[in-house]
């Protein structure tokens, strides 16, 4: 909001110019890098699935989604990264799918 040089009211005092602040580390988190991205590509390229996620893509291709989301939370922890889990894993099977054709 600008300010109007006036002594009372909503925009009172002398007029500036906003200072942007700075985004926080914190705001930051978990934003993920260009970096980050390729050493993660790089890593699944040369060391490929474990087994469990070899398990689940074979449960999603049967489309036992329920078994697979059961299994993930098993293995994770928690059903926020199952859920992440799964979707990266099924978006890896629609990515085979269209490379096959």
């Amino acid at each position: 909001m600008t300010r109007s040089n006036l002594i009372r009211g909503l925009n009172k005092g002398h007029p500036t110019t906003p200072i942007p602040k700075a985004q926080r580390p914190s705001q930051r988190k978990g934003i993920q890098s260009t970096k980050t991205k390729f050493v993660r590509s790089v890593i699944r390229e040369v060391a490929g699935f474990s087994a469990y996620e070899r398990r689940v893509m074979e449960l999603l291709r049967n489309s036992k989604d329920k078994k697979a989301r059961k299994l993930t939370k098993k293995r994770l922890g928690t059903l926020l990264r199952s859920k992440r889990k799964l979707e990266e894993l099924s978006n890896i099977i629609q990515e085979s799918r269209r490379a096959a054709h």
